[in-house]
């Protein structure tokens, strides 16, 4: 069996050689790739006002040319619609060759419903085909957390310095909260987006900028200690509809709350007034509220983080070893139905023989 977790700067070729040497596939969803070329179901604003990344309603082979590919025509004015044509046919080319992939991969696993709705919507799949299957976790490494002391309300961004993950949202946020509070904005730097996030805070009251620290990079091993000891909040403030965070799922582990937007799986695994609280997805004003919310009343956000994980009883996240032993049940479950299958086949072919 193969068991694959994307297929991008791979090869969908991959499930083609599996399926010739009669292989099992299974395929883990993490995004849209399978139906975005981009992933995220972002494209560009080419109006030059509001977002420079807008919300996509859906695949569409002609949308998909002129708001993604557009930076790659050739910029010559009379070719434009040339290009289009061309373009617009690659997508149609790539959509007809992904459902072929599709149909060959013989199990998908989906780490949220949102997920798995979209993608049973968009390729029709059988019931059978699509899996719900959150992910699991090292809990060693989630454990032990100890607050340490400030005067002031932490709230913690963990994750990449990308337009995607909407750090520039939380900082115009940040700015306009009036409650004591500090922001603290763990990530690897990432060139010039991360300058760009740097120049945001130049336009925000000096009293502010000060309460924005800059972390850096952190070891995912040793996040208790040097992450979550730090804060009293985290907030997931991204712009596209994100399926199963693992940050989510990491805080909610050590009992912190969670703000983060009220779409995809950001919202399936935070409910609001339960174990966190949900803003108006891109509305940086709702999420002021929300910030300002948990800062002025830190019993509020002690309690909404006691509960964890919102679908175990102990409130505790999917459990790593829980997690192989569901998938290895569905790996043989997978290895019986289509040894059944060739076994029906084999018969069938015998009987036509004869």
């Amino acid at each position: 069996m193969v068991h694959f977790g994307h297929l991008n700067h791979l090869s969908t070729g991959l499930i083609d050689e599996a399926k010739r040497r009669g292989i099992p596939t299974v395929y883990t969803l993490h995004d849209f790739w399978l139906i975005c070329a981009r992933g995220q179901f972002l494209h560009r604003n080419h109006e030059d006002n509001g977002e420079l990344l807008e919300l996509c309603s859906g695949q569409d082979n002609k949308k998909c040319a002129q708001r993604c590919y557009s930076g790659y025509f050739s910029g010559v004015e009379d070719r434009k619609q040339a290009d289009l044509h061309y373009w617009t046919d690659w997508f149609a080319t790539r959509m007809k060759h992904i459902r072929e992939v599709v149909n060959s991969i013989d199990l998908f696993l989906a780490p949220a419903h949102h997920l798995l709705e979209r993608y049973r919507k968009f390729f029709q799949l059988p019931e059978e085909k699509l899996i719900y299957l959150d992910y699991g976790f090292n809990h060693n490494r989630l454990q032990n957390r100890q607050r340490q002391p400030d005067k002031d309300f932490v709230f913690g961004y963990i994750g990449t310095h990308t337009p995607q993950k909407g750090i520039h949202h939380l900082l115009e946020a940040f700015a306009k909260t009036k409650a004591p509070c500090k922001l603290k904005i763990w990530g690897q730097q990432n060139g010039e987006i991360t300058r760009s996030l740097h120049s945001i805070t130049q336009h925000i009251p000096l009293e502010k900028q000060n309460d924005i620290i800059w972390m850096g990079p952190y070891r995912n091993e040793d996040i208790v200690e040097d992450v979550f000891n730090h804060v009293d909040a985290i907030v997931v403030p991204s712009i596209w509809e994100e399926n199963s965070p693992l940050v989510i799922h990491e805080a909610q582990q050590v009992r912190l709350p969670v703000i983060t937007a009220d779409v995809g799986g950001m919202a399936e695994y935070v409910h609001h007034n339960v174990n966190g609280l949900l803003f108006e997805h891109r509305n940086i004003q709702d999420l002021v509220l929300q910030m300002e919310t948990l800062a002025q009343d830190p019993v509020l956000s002690q309690t909404l983080g006691e509960r964890g994980y919102l679908y175990t009883e102990n409130g505790d996240i999917p459990e790593i070893s829980e997690h192989i032993r569901e998938i290895e049940k569905h790996y043989l479950n997978l290895i019986k139905t289509i040894n059944r299958r060739i076994y029906a086949d084999q018969t069938r072919t015998m009987a036509n023989h004869f």
